[in-house]
């Protein structure tokens, strides 16, 4: 009897989603950036002297920016992380009054690490991939893309995904996420794949996608940030522009 062919998409599908788990914390830790628990419990603070001093500034700001934006809507949140990796940001998003926040990632390793870490009460984490069936019965006020989205293929499919489950008057927000214009992306492209082909793992540049605004054509967005503003590059406040989406 043949294999039913939902059975076998199933099986096609944990098969990927096993091979690029394997294959991102591979690269994580060939770059260095697998973090000690005690390193995960201060971050976004970092030894000045650690290789990744600059960027976590970089996202210090941008958390802080983020985090006092959600401050100011003073009312119960229900917050999700989509890759939320180690679930540092999760756990500072619930330090903010009344929200509840889930922590979702594809990268049990890191999951497990979010897991013995941040312990509050509320607060989740994950262990699973976003799509259509991932939260059937759940919906959020805020949902977070941070350093993330770059990961999914097509930006129209997973704000759908991310709508779907969005209450009213809610909001997706991107951060730290880095955007191209047509012209730029296939550059772009290239040194990624010689970036990974240096580290070892040529493999991963076949998941790591150069997205455009552009693609955010159709959706209700604003830039909250713009890293091209004249201020903003003058005291150097980030590189990344920071994205809200409404229903």
């Amino acid at each position: 009897m043949n294999q039913p062919v939902k059975d076998i998409t199933k099986k096609r599908t944990q098969t990927a989603r096993a091979d690029f788990e394997d294959l991102y914390i591979a690269v994580r830790q060939q770059e260095k950036r697998v973090y000690t628990d005690d390193q995960l419990k201060n971050l976004p603070e970092i030894d000045s002297l650690h290789i990744y001093c600059d960027e976590w500034q970089i996202r210090k700001r941008s958390s802080e920016r983020l985090i006092a934006y959600l401050q100011r809507k003073r009312r119960y949140l229900k917050i999700l992380e989509v890759g939320c990796g180690n679930g540092w940001l999760s756990a500072k998003m619930a330090e903010i009054p009344n929200v509840e926040v889930t922590g979702l990632d594809i990268n049990q390793v890191e999951i497990n690490q979010a897991l013995k870490v941040f312990k509050r009460d509320n607060i989740e984490f994950i262990y699973d991939t976003f799509n259509d069936s991932t939260f059937e019965n759940e919906t959020f006020d805020v949902i977070v893309f941070a350093a993330s989205l770059q990961y999914f293929p097509s930006v129209i499919n997973v704000l759908k995904q991310a709508q779907a489950i969005l209450n009213i008057r809610g909001e997706i927000h991107i951060i730290d996420t880095p955007f191209y214009n047509p012209l730029e992306s296939f550059e772009a492209d290239q040194r990624s794949r010689k970036y990974y082909a240096t580290l070892g793992f040529p493999e991963m540049a076949d998941y790591y996608y150069h997205h455009s605004i552009s693609e955010f054509w159709g959706f209700k967005y604003r830039i909250l940030f713009n890293p091209d503003n004249l201020f903003n590059r003058l005291f150097k406040k980030g590189p990344f522009n920071w994205i809200a989406i409404r229903k």
